[in-house]
């Protein structure tokens, strides 16, 4: 029909996709499909689905005696989809659909899919990290809490002022520590879901990384450590000025406690080719960004190359000096949020770089 697109090619599928007709014939065996079950598809098309598909489920039973598809009950339309083993144990996630002419009739096509379980155990041990890192990072400052509150309550006219004060400073900071990991699961779950909420306003960058260069030199850190480079002109900047922060304040503070030497930030206009958001689907084009680069770089060991894949991703640590190592995570999403791109590369100087581009644009109001 003219103007209804290609057609879809079942071997562009994703997923394994097997087709059997009213007889349990296979009529389709797509490349996934061969992948996952290690059949070729030659070998499947004509034969019969039960051959091609010797399917068990966990206890031993063969799935299509247990299911019974051609001859069950007439009214099934589907088979929610359920762990099987193929010969050689290997497991398979497994659906099917029945395709019946009409109502209550025989079926005419059965459609099978088929998804390795790989992705849904790298989830499942991606949660299972996520809540072992919260668990060990609440626990510490939670028993500082009880321990000081205890101590307090049983014995406070044996200690100070001073000393009360004391055990109520660390108390606050505990607390201020689980307050940011509470902050930090929020984020992650909302950039997981593509659901990060900004409050878009003009921001300066420039201004913002002079501001958090003057907080560093206030607790302490010597000002000749830092060189603050600003290239006009700059483009007006639309973003989430606390978001920004946040990016900011994650990137000075790796580069001053995991790096060395002077830490350089650079804020340029820049131009470049960029790819789509981590939660779009595969095949989106990379677009052309316009907008305001931040480069952050110190002179320390540097991040090694092996790792540089990795550094973006959950309970990435660069050193055993503490953190959950959902930073860099957060900032790349918060960055992507925004429609940028952030990197990381070796310095001139040898340490790690990190850059980081916002597109110029318009308040949410106008669009």
């Amino acid at each position: 029909m003219v103007g209804s697109g290609p057609e879809l090619d079942p071997d562009d599928l994703p997923d394994g996709l097997v087709v059997a007709d009213g007889l349990g014939r296979v009529v389709c065996f797509n490349r996934a499909a061969a992948r996952l079950t290690g059949v070729s598809a030659e070998a499947a098309l004509g034969s019969e689905l039960e051959d091609v598909l010797q399917l068990e489920d966990l206890d031993g039973r063969r799935w299509w005696q247990l299911t019974d598809p051609y001859g069950g009950l007439a009214t099934r339309t589907r088979q929610p989809e359920r762990n099987l083993l193929l010969p050689g144990g290997r497991e398979v996630l497994v659906s099917a659909r029945y395709v019946r002419t009409a109502r209550c009739g025989p079926v005419e096509r059965l459609v099978i899919a088929l998804r390795g379980t790989e992705a849904r155990r790298r989830t499942e041990r991606s949660h299972a990290e996520l809540i072992a890192t919260v668990a060990h990072e609440l626990r510490s400052p939670l028993t500082s809490v009880k321990g000081f509150t205890a101590t307090l309550l049983a014995k406070w006219e044996r200690f100070t002022d001073g000393q009360k004060r004391l055990m109520l400073e660390t108390v606050d900071a505990d607390a201020d520590r689980v307050t940011r990991l509470i902050a930090e699961l929020l984020d992650i779950s909302r950039i997981d879901a593509g659901r990060l909420e900004l409050r878009k306003q003009v921001v300066d960058l420039a201004a913002a990384v002079h501001r958090h260069v003057e907080r560093k030199v206030a607790t302490g850190i010597p000002e000749e450590r830092f060189d603050v480079r600003v290239n006009e002109p700059l483009t007006v900047l639309w973003a989430d000025p606390d978001k920004v922060d946040q990016v900011l304040g994650n990137l000075l503070e790796n580069a001053v406690r995991h790096g060395e030497g002077t830490v350089t930030i650079e804020v340029a206009p820049a131009k470049e080719v960029v790819e789509a958001p981590v939660w779009e689907r595969s095949g989106t084009p990379p677009r052309i960004v316009e907008g305001t680069a931040v480069t952050v770089s110190d002179e320390g060991s540097g991040i090694p190359e092996e790792s540089m894949p990795r550094v973006f991703t959950r309970f990435w640590r660069g050193s055993k000096r503490g953190g959950t190592g959902l930073g860099l995570y957060i900032v790349k999403g918060i960055v992507e949020a925004h429609g940028g791109s952030i990197s990381v590369d070796r310095a001139p100087g040898g340490g790690a770089r990190f850059r980081f581009i916002l597109p110029a644009g318009v308040p949410d109001f106008m669009l």
